[in-house]
């Protein structure tokens, strides 16, 4: 799949082997030439200013958003609070919120089969081939020279009307053909989405979207798994392992990836994931084609005790964040390994500097687009992007894009300014309602004996308390009660404005998680209307997911299909229609305008025109949205084509009369009326009908039931 950099033996995939002495040597020698070496410094410049460039600006973004989901509040924000005391509790309006659009986006991102939010529709129908031209001649001669032997030879304008038929036919089957195509593709990529892990991987890319400035899917990821298989031994099937290459989909961390400072989208500017790999996972890489195994071994080798961190300070916030143990993190306790993936172009006159061999480099002018894994300073993989447009296999979509940057905004972020101040009324209601829940207290200490308890309030308690003169005139009351004012009911209107207000900044209405009260929501038609209008923000964002996740994935995919597949049934130009926010609202339009149209057409003149074949093809597309099979329902179109011929005559049935009265022939498509079957011809003579294949057109059949199937271009 991959081309990997040859450079007077360099990087080269190699079969699976011992490690050996030998394949050591090896290994230091790959690494120590100056192509290589030059690729592993190159990366690491990389690396160090993607990682410096996003800890200034994105970094903080991404722990704040974590913390808000999980309803936890910043360090130094804590801190804060700590050392004011009183409550510390967290209105968790970001995360409902986020859970709220995270479901609603589930629920038409995440459809499979018949609701599935993306389509393969044939392109449009190319230019006939030159031998489905020569067929369409070839075919036209029959009736032609049929005419002339009759004594009644066909017009220009006859002929020209014969051709034009004999084309719409072709043109017919060559798009029945492609409908048929894509029909296969379509079904043959789902069912690659489904094993290589897409739908687990778009359930989490939908949690990081509404979290996160962004989320991210990665794939077709090949990898070698072991698979258990069923093999019969001896007439009884017994299970074996066996490895093999899979396709796999997954979610990748926004903590991972850092893009170049300047780029705007994933294919703009070099960008760099960084993995943490088992030694689990190195191990399912050798054997992969582009790795380098020999590499691969040194680097298990080298890092086998204690693994490899690319340390830098967000590390243990992030661990702290994910609520993942600190110190087993910094002790790195899992001795997972870190590499960086470096996707990006290379000038050929830098490449030819480095020591690689010019024949590989047709033009120095050109940019080679290249894909790298470097391990601390070992690299085990430098493979040139087979993609032909150079695309990376990555796919981003935020909640809210903001052009020019490559990160966009979550709903955390959107509701940031709506919950710092909720949070800080909710630690006011709490502490207000603590300090008002019960009266206050004030003692005279000088009337109280030395020694009198003044911690506690407890009831029947008797107080000895001494004359005070300067409080005779009082009344001498050695204690006061005092109940503190209660501003709960103003501090509840600021919460509930402020939570208001997070429902317009994240377009994510309370009505859609179930709290309809108040205004047109206490009906059920004007809550329809808030729901529609609703839709009309959450529109956007599925168009996000379509355009920049669903879109470019399953191109990627179609080519991958179209490269390395060896079925050729599935191979065919096509459209990939990714339309996810009207998918569902036009499928139920859909169903009822057909639901509409079978019952108009339950007539015996229409019945007529559209004929079994039609009213089953559009009665099987009903009985797909009821989540049944329609080949159990509604026979196949060569089945029903069969029925029909053992119909006896004039029935439509076995001894019947058809639907709407006997029919009466049509003249062949395409032909003047004074010209077609059983019309006198001019000299009075009754000529034949034109044959097409060997079959007469005089039963008003259609054109393209006489013409013989043709092949698909190429």
């Amino acid at each position: 799949m991959a081309q990997a950099i040859n450079l007077a033996g360099g990087l080269h995939a190699a079969p699976l082997q011992v490690v050996l002495d030998a394949e050591k040597s090896s290994a230091d020698a790959t690494q120590s030439q100056p192509l290589v070496s030059s690729l592993a410094a190159h990366v690491r410049q990389a690396w160090q200013v993607a990682r410096d460039a996003r800890m200034s600006t994105i970094d903080e973004r991404l722990l704040q958003n974590l913390r808000a989901r999980r309803s936890e509040y910043d360090p130094e924000r804590l801190q804060a609070i700590n050392e004011m005391g009183g409550s510390d509790m967290y209105a968790g309006v970001t995360s409902n919120k986020c859970r709220s659009a995270a479901s609603w986006i589930r629920d038409v991102v995440a459809g499979q089969g018949e609701d599935r939010p993306w389509d393969i529709k044939p392109t449009v129908l190319p230019d006939l081939a030159p031998d489905v031209v020569e067929q369409i001649i070839q075919a036209a001669i029959a009736p032609i020279q049929a005419a002339i032997d009759m004594g009644a030879p066909l017009s220009p304008f006859q002929i020209k009307q014969l051709l034009q038929q004999l084309k719409d036919a072709a043109e017919n089957k060559l798009r029945e053909d492609a409908q048929q195509m894509a029909s296969r593709m379509a079904d043959k990529m789902e069912e690659q989405l489904q094993l290589g892990g897409y739908g687990r991987a778009i359930d989490e890319f939908i949690d990081d979207m509404v979290t996160f400035p962004c989320g991210i899917i990665k794939g077709p990821i090949v990898r070698k798994k072991a698979a258990l298989k069923w093999v019969q031994v001896g007439g009884q099937f017994q299970p074996q392992i066996q490895e093999e290459l899979t396709m796999e989909w997954e979610r990748v961390s926004p903590f991972s990836m850092y893009p170049s400072p300047g780029a705007t989208t994933i294919n703009n500017g070099y960008l760099i994931e960084r993995h943490k790999l088992s030694r689990e996972d190195l191990n399912e890489l050798i054997g992969v084609d582009g790795y380098d195994d020999a590499s691969i071994r040194m680097v298990l080798d080298r890092y086998a005790d204690n693994g490899l961190h690319e340390w830098f300070s967000n590390d243990v916030a992030q661990a702290a964040a994910e609520g993942k143990s600190t110190l087993a993190f910094a002790q790195n306790s899992d001795g997972l390994i870190d590499a960086l993936q470096y996707w990006g172009s290379m000038p050929g006159s830098k490449l030819i500097d480095w020591g690689m061999d010019a024949k590989q480099v047709p033009d120095a002018t050109q940019e080679y687009h290249v894909e790298v894994w470097l391990i601390g300073n070992v690299v085990i993989k430098a493979v040139l992007n087979y993609d032909p447009l150079h695309r990376k296999p990555y796919y981003k979509a935020s909640y809210e894009e903001v052009p020019g940057n490559w990160w966009g905004n979550g709903v955390a972020d959107l509701v940031r300014p709506s919950q710092v101040v909720a949070n800080a009324a909710a630690r006011a209601i709490v502490n207000n309602m603590s300090m008002a829940s019960g009266p206050q207290v004030a003692v005279n200490v000088d009337m109280l004996p030395p020694g009198e308890p003044i911690s506690t309030l407890t009831p029947w308690k008797v107080w000895q308390v001494k004359s005070d003169p300067l409080n005779a005139g009082a009344g001498g009351t050695p204690i006061h009660f005092f109940q503190p004012e209660s501003f709960v009911g103003e501090l509840m209107q600021v919460f509930e404005k402020f939570s208001e207000m997070a429902d317009e900044y994240s377009g994510i209405p309370r009505y859609m998680t179930g709290d309809s009260s108040g205004g047109a929501g206490r009906t059920s038609s004007g809550l329809s209307m808030l729901i529609n209008n609703a839709g009309k923000s959450i529109k956007q964002v599925i168009s996000n997911v379509d355009m920049n996740i669903t879109k470019p994935l399953l191109e990627r995919l179609y080519m991958y299909n179209m490269m390395y597949s060896s079925d050729a049934d599935l191979k065919g130009d096509v459209n990939i229609i990714a339309d996810g926010a009207g998918a569902l609202m036009a499928q139920e339009a859909a169903q009822v305008r057909r639901n509409e149209f079978l019952a108009a057409t339950m007539n015996p003149v229409d019945m007529q025109i559209i004929g079994l074949k039609g009213r089953a093809a559009i009665l099987r597309e009903t009985v797909k949205t009821l989540d049944m099979d329609p080949d159990d329902i509604i026979p196949p179109p060569a089945v029903l084509a069969a029925q029909q011929l053992v119909m006896p005559p004039g029935g439509g049935g076995p001894g019947g009369t058809p639907a709407g009265g006997p029919q009466q022939a049509l003249p062949a498509p395409g032909m003047p009326p004074s010209t077609g079957p059983g019309a006198s011809p001019p000299g009075g003579s009754q000529a034949a009908p034109p044959v097409i294949n060997g079959q007469s057109l005089a039963n008003g059949a259609p054109i393209s039931d006489h013409f013989a199937p043709i092949a698909k271009p190429g």
